[in-house]
């Protein structure tokens, strides 16, 4: 999403060479390439203005020092300042109530508030261990109820059934009351969306409010709305006081503006950010990490948390004990951190969280999401003896795997080489060649140096 706005931003570093300290003269280029980034990312003007002015009044007088360049000491005040705009830290979500801690969830339809009221229920089932229980509210949608239902099963928790001839306000409270009954930690409450904001749905919203008294008030905000998506936020606000924002959509291909401005124009903490359109696509939001991204110097953290979040552990230390020993490597273990690594999310969302400079060389590596599929197809064709011991694929059996995969024996061919590559290397590691490695690391990603 931040694509442009990390390219036009790294030119500042650019720009500014040579100074031993920074002044209004010196910065004031590099202040208007930050301005024009940030406008042509569709932050709210007023957000702009207010954030240029204190990065200058923070950035005059800074002394370049060490090894940093007058363009990276800059960066730094941005960095500073742009995790400051987005609230300086992660707040977390205020549970600390009589359970059943309620959750209320609004927004608009079409944001992905349904999903992320699944998502955020996975999210605190498997990261808290909580006993969450999901309910529909929204009467006036056809098959919400249905869409909500079925979602609460692929997460895994319990769905509290309701029906479009009830209030709105019944089923709350019916919720509520069957939650404190059987003793769930967290009820969530999906509200019902709308194509605009209107006097019917924010009354609504308040008689919710009023009625079950939620612990959190989340609205849910589209990120690819740009503005529109900040001025839907401060109107809700009104109607209710809302204690957080979920900005969906953070993988998308727009511009970005809604996850800078939001905090600022609302005085409203973002908390949640949606990262893919499957159930386990929601993180917690780090303002800091976001500002690492945005100004391409990546989210490692995250990238880490990923990690031990979705990898086996025990499966992860055979695979080293097998690069320690250069030994013993196959197919089998080829395929498994394939699995691996889709369970962390797509090539997409991994690349984002890299600083710029990895993930641009990493996205020269022929590794997309469709040929990563295409590659565990032909380990699936393969029998297992074949996978233990890839010397035995010959021409015929080469045939046989490319028409069991549904590809051409060239794409069998590239994968076995690969594979092949593959081996080397950690036979290498195995044998301290670390440089040797590196030099072999260029033959599989050619955007490597």
């Amino acid at each position: 999403m931040f694509d442009n706005l990390t390219q036009r931003l790294s030119r500042v570093v650019k720009t500014l060479k040579g100074e031993a300290r920074l002044t209004e003269e010196n910065i004031q280029e590099a202040l208007r390439e930050v301005r024009l980034a940030l406008l042509e990312a569709d932050v709210a003007l007023p957000v702009v203005r207010d954030f240029i002015q204190r990065v200058r009044e923070k950035a005059v007088g800074e002394d370049v020092v060490g090894s940093l360049t007058p363009g990276q000491a800059l960066i730094g005040v941005v960095h500073r300042e742009m995790t400051a705009l987005m609230g300086g830290e992660a707040v977390p979500l205020n549970l600390a109530v009589t359970p059943p801690a309620i959750i209320l969830m609004a927004g608009l339809q079409g944001v992905g508030k349904t999903t992320s009221v699944a998502k955020l229920a996975r999210l605190l089932k498997e990261t808290q261990k909580k006993k969450v229980l999901l309910v529909s509210a929204d009467v006036y949608r056809p098959a919400a109820i249905t869409q909500l239902e079925t979602l609460a099963a692929q997460v895994g928790v319990d769905f509290f059934s309701s029906s479009p001839e009830q209030k709105p306000v019944d089923i709350a409270q019916s919720a509520w009351a069957w939650a404190k009954k059987h003793y769930y930690d967290i009820l969530i409450i999906d509200t019902a969306g709308r194509l605009s904001i209107d006097e019917t749905m924010m009354q609504e919203i308040a008689a919710l409010y009023r009625a079950v008294t939620p612990a959190e008030t989340l609205f849910v905000v589209d990120a690819m709305q740009g503005q529109d998506a900040v001025n839907t936020t401060a109107a809700f606000r009104e109607a209710v006081p809302l204690t957080g924002v979920v900005l969906t959509k953070l993988d998308g291909d727009a511009r970005g503006g809604a996850a800078l401005s939001v905090r600022w124009v609302t005085q409203v903490p973002i908390k949640f950010a949606g990262v893919s359109e499957k159930t386990d696509g929601l993180e917690v939001f780090h303002p800091e990490r976001m500002a690492s991204r945005v100004l391409g110097m990546g989210d490692v953290l995250s990238l880490i948390e990923d990690a031990q979040r979705t990898v086996d552990a025990e499966k992860a230390q055979a695979l080293a004990k097998k690069i320690k020993t250069g030994k013993g490597f196959t197919l089998e273990d080829f395929k498994e951190q394939i699995e691996q690594m889709r369970k962390m999310g797509s090539i997409q969302n991994l690349l984002e969280k890299l600083p710029a400079e990895l993930a641009q060389a990493a996205q020269n590596v022929p590794m997309q999401d469709r040929k990563i599929n295409r590659m565990e197809g032909i380990i699936n064709s393969m029998t297992s003896a074949e996978r233990r011991k890839p010397e035995m694929i010959k021409a015929s059996r080469k045939r046989r795997i490319a028409a069991g995969a549904g590809v051409s024996v060239q794409e069998v061919n590239q994968l076995l080489k690969q594979f092949e590559q593959t081996q080397k290397m950690m036979k290498m590691v195995a044998k301290g060649g670390l440089q040797k490695m590196m030099r072999g690391m260029r033959g599989i990603m050619p955007g490597m140096r």
